[in-house]
């Protein structure tokens, strides 16, 4: 039994962003930032982050200290143009591309009763597009992966009619090819490439949310792919279904409500609703390499203390590269740490946390000199 007079510091609201399509070693697979995030909301006691960092296909872990928010509401937070209400359960609409084909269509259906009759969730109703969706990707010359959505009407008039039927959140499933990019597929599976997919559905899950103002996220579909011997753990998530869904209907379940700030102005009473706004973050942590989002500039832009994290992938926007464009005038102004890896940003934030100066963990200390005379 614990003594009465143990304490435990309030929650430092913290934000882990890993971008999407950049091949991270950490969080560029299928939910192998899982761990990280989980270690994270440990150290915090409240993390916001991201369906990239979250999404394991088959594989998932609902932790009530961590909020899903997908990628263009997760900027727009730390913007501070919205400010995020945590949630107990959401009601889901799916949207399925006409183009999934019979057989997929009904190994998604069967996802979503599954997830109602086992987990619990509320989900429902089920919209299938009026054609199917046409979408094309590719890699730039960074290495990322990017897309573009070539019929975005029909994903928003399927938006819009679950909007009116009163659901909260909304899991989009996609038609992808089954034979697009062999060699950088083959490449991802082998852990040695990027999503190849993960652009495409960034734009997909982007557009939705900026539209309908609800909480979003993508699943893509296609065909089982052959068995791969050699097939490197952080990707083998998405090796063991038929769908990827399982784990967006149980993102989407308790993602928190999008309240855009001018809201504000119309409510009594906004301390009584719990809300989480960028003004209360602690701390931002990102790969060294990707500082140039708007998540992490926003952050900066506010003073929110930086942590930045060795976990290479093909972008190299780091600290020396990243043009400021805030109120700092230099780099030097910024509130920056740096961490070798994520058992090292845990403890900065558990420092953070518990209100310790960082410098009064490291040696040497320097002594303090007399400060020089008011002039």
């Amino acid at each position: 039994m614990f003594p009465k007079t143990l304490s435990v510091a309030s929650p430092l609201p913290s934000l882990l962003v890993i971008p999407t399509g950049i091949g991270c070693e950490i969080g560029g697979y299928a939910g192998d930032g899982i761990p990280t995030a989980r270690l994270l909301a440990a150290a915090s006691g409240c993390l916001i982050t991201h369906p990239n960092v979250m999404n394991g296909a088959s594989l998932f872990w609902n932790d009530s200290r961590i909020q899903y928010v997908e990628g263009f509401s997760l900027d727009q937070f730390a913007c501070g143009e919205i400010l995020l209400r945590p949630s107990r359960s959401q009601k889901i609409g799916v949207i399925l591309d006409k183009g999934l084909g019979p057989e997929l269509r009904y190994r998604h259906l069967q996802v979503v009763d599954g997830c109602r009759a086992t987990l619990g969730l509320d989900i429902g109703p089920v919209i299938i597009t009026d054609h199917p969706i046409e979408i094309s990707f590719d890699v730039a010359a960074s290495g990322a992966s990017w897309g573009e959505l070539l019929t975005p009407e029909l994903l928003l008039r399927a938006g819009e009619q679950l909007k009116k039927e009163g659901v909260t959140a909304i899991a989009i499933v996609t038609r992808f090819s089954d034979d697009f990019m062999e060699k950088e597929l083959d490449d991802y599976r082998k852990g040695r490439g990027v999503d190849v997919m993960a652009g495409a559905e960034a734009i997909i899950s982007h557009l939705l949310v900026k539209h309908l103002g609800l909480p979003c996220a993508h699943s893509p579909a296609f065909e089982a792919l052959p068995i791969e011997k050699y097939l490197d753990p952080r990707a083998a998530g998405e090796e063991l279904g038929h769908t990827f869904l399982p784990c967006v209907l149980v993102g989407l379940s308790r993602a928190p409500d999008l309240i855009p700030r001018e809201v504000l102005k119309t409510i009594c009473n906004p301390d009584a609703m719990g809300l989480i706004g960028s003004e209360q973050l602690g701390a931002v942590v990102a790969p060294e390499g990707a500082l140039g989002g708007a998540a992490v500039l926003g952050c900066i832009e506010q003073g929110i203390p930086l942590i930045v994290v060795s976990n290479p992938g093909v972008l190299n926007v780091d600290l020396k590269s990243l043009e400021i464009t805030s109120k700092f005038e230099n780099i030097s102004q910024m509130k920056v740490f740096t961490a070798n890896n994520y058992f090292e940003a845990a403890a900065l934030i558990l420092a953070l946390r518990e209100g310790l100066a960082i410098n009064s963990l490291k040696r040497p200390i320097q002594m303090m000199m007399e400060h020089k005379p008011l002039s």
